[in-house]
């Protein structure tokens, strides 16, 4: 049985309504899930909000995911902010965190610098997201081939989504990456007006089950992407065990 994780961008509706993160992670776990992954830029007050979230953690034995939308690299250099972001995720007890490439390919230091994030207690993953810096197939296969000749433990997280949105093929994506992966995103994408939309999954135009058929069988999957019901997030998890 594939190991499902929740996104919390399925509440995003409640999130702008007002709903705080320990709330959202409060209704995750009534829906049954005890794998959850939390995202930053959810948080109003994060000092206050965090042990909220470890509270949870424990009590519910939940496998804490942490999505932070920020970049590896920034004017050529490894961002400043990257170890608070791996103290926050170790505070609220997220074994994994998420961030983009960002700019690689003007990075003018040492890739070794990025072990001493790895080694914080926390798994490093990145993604390909929806900008053609470092969401493009060349993108990701350069930096994680880079990666993984220096021996850095940095996975890879396949968002299913995410190429159409910088016209790229996500069965290629697959083929060509499916080594790296350590984590996947699912999401269907539809057309609106000529503009890739996300959607819930057979609600859109990707041949999701035989992508994630050429993907990795043991890692975690995701639902990530805007819902309205708590039926479609059970409809979901449903098509995905039975894929």
């Amino acid at each position: 049985m594939k190991s499902i994780v929740l996104n919390l961008l399925v509440f995003n509706q409640e999130f702008l309504a007002g709903k705080s993160q320990k709330e959202l992670v409060e209704k995750a776990v009534l829906l049954g899930f005890d794998k959850i992954e939390v995202r930053r830029e959810y948080f109003r007050d994060l000092k206050r909000e965090i042990p909220e979230i470890k509270q949870l953690v424990d009590t519910h034995g939940i496998e804490l995911f942490y999505s932070v939308p920020e970049e590896v690299f920034v004017n050529g250099t490894i961002n400043s902010n990257l170890v608070d972001y791996l103290k926050e995720a170790n505070e609220m007890g997220a074994q994994h965190i998420k961030w983009n490439i960002g700019d690689y390919a003007h990075f003018n230091g040492n890739l070794a610098e990025l072990s001493s994030l790895t080694e914080m207690g926390v798994n490093v993953t990145i993604e390909n997201d929806q900008t053609n810096t470092s969401g493009k197939i060349e993108a990701i296969h350069t930096f994680m081939k880079a990666v993984s000749n220096k021996g850095l433990k940095i996975g890879y997280v396949y968002d299913l989504g995410n190429w159409r949105f910088v016209g790229e093929d996500e069965e290629v994506a697959a083929e060509q990456l499916k080594q790296y992966v350590t984590y996947i995103h699912v999401k269907d994408v539809e057309s609106v007006e000529g503009h890739p939309a996300a959607a819930g999954l057979d609600k859109g135009d990707i041949n999701w089950r035989q992508v994630l058929q050429v993907l990795p069988q043991d890692v975690p999957v995701a639902i990530e992407y805007p819902t309205e019901k708590d039926s479609e997030i059970l409809e979901a998890k449903e098509l995905l065990e039975e894929a």
